[in-house]
């Protein structure tokens, strides 16, 4: 195949291979190409279909004129279909598709909605194809999700849940940006991409064995593309990822020239498990409003229920039972302190927020 950087038009890419011999595709069209091998889910080859329908819709009324002047013939088993019958017919299936996207996209919802009433913080990873996103994922979670040097490992968002020093939050690993990411394909994989928008924290991973100016101009990239999705103003660590692929020289070199161009940059190595403990330090400190409080409600039937919810979502630092009641010493997020204060009112308790010793 002839590859393109640039765009091509139908005729373009026609008078090419029939001058050489050889398909002419652009950039997006490999792209796409890389992007239905990767697919695996069903959310990921529906977004392929669309955003690919999406591209052939822009190119429709040329390739139906090269149809028509027999310059394709057969092309797409078109015949002699008129470009407003090619046009509503993709428009179809575009509709089609965007239904049962916006179904998965409800399903996705209604589980976010479900963290979100359980009060778990949630981090997204985020950065460059085949900077170790995955990699990251496995070594905070202990999989052994997909790692591939190849473009597009991730295609579809998986979340899991991960404890760091008795702290609970849902852990996203999301599909690699690249240069120049189409807008078509940022539009057909809005619902996959969302999940970083509505994230508390973004873990930004890039490889920092590679040349200094490509990292920097991935960073930007990376920011441009989270800015484009709305998630600009989520907070931000910089993860700084293969170390163990540069001498500790090299490293140093390199992280004092990134340090003003990335936000809190953290060094580390994830297949090597390298730094680990130093990155999870640095999530607690961004979490460090979890508060301190203390409640007591009634036992009666509703308590127990109310009490494994707690349990689920908080650092249950002491509870003690008492005849008729039971007061609880917990620790959590803001949010979810909230929630529980409400949840003890409506029990007819009483909860005190503990001041923070300083």
């Amino acid at each position: 195949k002839l590859l393109f950087d640039n765009p091509l038009k139908s005729v373009q890419s026609y008078n090419l291979a029939k001058a050489t011999g050889v398909e002419a595709i652009d950039r997006f069209k490999l792209i796409l190409e890389i992007f239905t091998r990767r697919a695996t889910t069903k959310e990921a080859k529906l977004q392929i279909q669309l955003a690919t329908l999406r591209y052939e819709l822009a190119h429709a009324k040329e390739r139906v004129r090269l149809t028509k002047l027999k310059e394709q013939p057969g092309f797409m088993g078109l015949g002699a279909y008129e470009a407003d019958v090619y046009y509503n017919a993709i428009n179809r299936q575009i509709q089609t598709i965007r239904a049962k996207l916006l179904k998965i996209r409800e399903k996705r919802l209604l589980h976010r909605e479900r963290r979100a009433e359980l009060g778990f913080l949630s981090i997204s990873l985020a950065g460059y194809t085949s900077a170790g996103k995955s990699s990251l994922f496995n070594a905070l979670t202990e999989e052994t999700t997909q790692v591939d040097k190849a473009l597009f490992t991730t295609l579809s968002t998986k979340t899991r849940l991960v404890e760091v020093s008795k702290k609970q939050f849902l852990l996203t690993d999301t599909v690699g940006f690249i240069d120049r990411l189409p807008l078509t394909l940022i539009e057909a994989f809005h619902s996959t991409l969302e999940e970083t928008i509505y994230s508390d924290l973004i873990l930004l991973v890039l490889d920092i064995s590679e040349a200094l100016e490509k990292i920097e101009k991935k960073n930007s990239i990376c920011l441009e593309t989270m800015e484009h999705i709305g998630a600009s103003g989520i907070p931000v660590i910089t993860v700084l990822n293969k170390i163990d692929l540069l001498s500790e020289s090299e490293t140093e070199e390199k992280l004092e020239a990134l340090k003003t161009k990335v936000k809190n940059p953290i060094l580390i190595s994830a297949l090597h498990r390298t730094n680990l403990e130093l990155l999870k330090r640095e999530l607690l400190e961004k979490f460090e409003d979890y508060v301190q409080a203390l409640f007591t409600v009634p036992l009666t039937k509703e308590t127990m229920p109310f009490m494994s919810w707690v349990h689920e979502s908080a650092d249950v630092k002491e509870a003690k039972f008492m005849s008729d009641s039971v007061q609880v010493t917990f620790e959590a997020n803001p949010l979810f302190a909230e929630k529980v204060r409400k949840r003890v009112e409506k029990l007819d308790g009483k909860f005190v927020a503990i001041p923070k010793t300083q």
